[in-house]
């Protein structure tokens, strides 16, 4: 029968007690058995009623929670108060909680923005740095040509003192035809 249904640990340890007996337990007839019966049921039964008032083994909710906190020393009406406690405690955690949640995020926006700008700075510099790069590579290159025109100038003042010395050659051995063929 007890494998047939098995609700709990207690019914099934009440089943057993009741159909498997030692061997030197009077046989189930006896009054003797009937009242050690009895007081092991009652044992799960802490509810004031007699186990012959109500089918065996079949206990509500509410019986076995009265069983535990009558065990614990407590009444029923403490432990709706510790619920409501337990309640208020948990309700408070949730706000503290959640305080901490919207202190956390609006931490987490401050340290966005905070790195938001220090990002910018860092482009700019960034920029700044990229932008000094080109113009110190115009800055070569407009110097590099500056020397290039004066190394073109150098040999143009050179070139155009040949032209002036060869102007002068040039007119003077004129003069010296001139003076010859005359």
């Amino acid at each position: 029968m007890s494998s047939y249904y098995p609700r709990t640990k207690d019914l099934t340890r009440t089943r057993k007690s009741l159909t498997e007996s030692p061997p030197s337990s009077p046989p189930p007839t006896d009054k003797n058995y009937r009242v050690r019966t009895h007081e092991r049921l009652s044992r799960y039964d802490s509810s004031g009623e007699s186990a012959t008032d109500r089918p065996l083994g079949r206990t509500s909710s509410y019986t076995r929670r009265e069983t535990r906190l009558a065990s614990l020393g407590k009444d029923p009406d403490s432990s709706a108060k510790d619920y409501k406690k337990m309640y208020a405690e948990a309700l408070h955690e949730n706000d503290r909680l959640k305080s901490r949640l919207n202190d956390s995020k609006q931490e987490l926006v401050k340290i966005r923005s905070q790195l938001e700008k220090v990002t910018q700075r860092h482009e700019r510099i960034t920029e700044k740095s990229s932008a000094l790069e080109s113009e110190k590579r115009e800055k070569q290159v407009l110097e590099k040509r500056v020397s290039d025109m004066e190394g073109e100038i150098k040999i143009l003042t050179e070139l155009k003192s040949d032209n002036q010395r060869l102007k002068d050659e040039n007119g003077a051995l004129i003069r010296v035809i001139s003076k010859l063929s005359k």
